[in-house]
């Protein structure tokens, strides 16, 4: 499985969702160069807002600025930014004190999208009405 991992990463073409995924499995695998690359490459993908970083689909239409309403992102970007974060925080030995600064803005946009309750959305149910 991880050679066809590695295989894959090669390749110019990668969604962005795709090499979020790629570079947690090289961080879990202890693959550390493959992981700098993609996170290299995720990188020049960021979304720098507002004092944080996030990740979004290509071609996404853009966010709707309205008063009294807080946008909150889609699932499958929240999830993507979530495993950007964890490839930046799973790598042996400890991450550098720049990776723990970048990853602070991964996490400073993650908590912002954060329902009143606490949660995020989903595409996958977690308990059935009434929760």
């Amino acid at each position: 499985a991880l050679f066809c991992l590695e295989t894959s990463a090669d390749e110019k073409e990668n969604h962005v969702y795709t090499k979020a995924l790629m570079a947690y499995a090289f961080a879990l695998a202890g693959k550390e160069e493959k992981r700098k690359a993609l996170l290299g490459s995720l990188e020049k993908e960021a979304v720098k807002k507002d004092g944080s970083v996030h990740w979004q689909r290509p071609g996404k239409a853009p966010e709707v600025d309205l008063p009294y309403y807080r946008y909150r992102a889609p699932s499958a970007e929240v999830e993507m930014t979530a495993y950007v974060l964890l490839a930046h925080l799973t790598t042996q030995p400890a991450p550098s004190q720049e990776e723990l600064s970048f990853a602070s803005l991964i996490a400073k946009w993650i908590s912002g999208q954060q329902n009143p309750n606490g949660g995020f959305s989903s595409t996958q149910v977690s308990c059935l009405p009434p929760c």
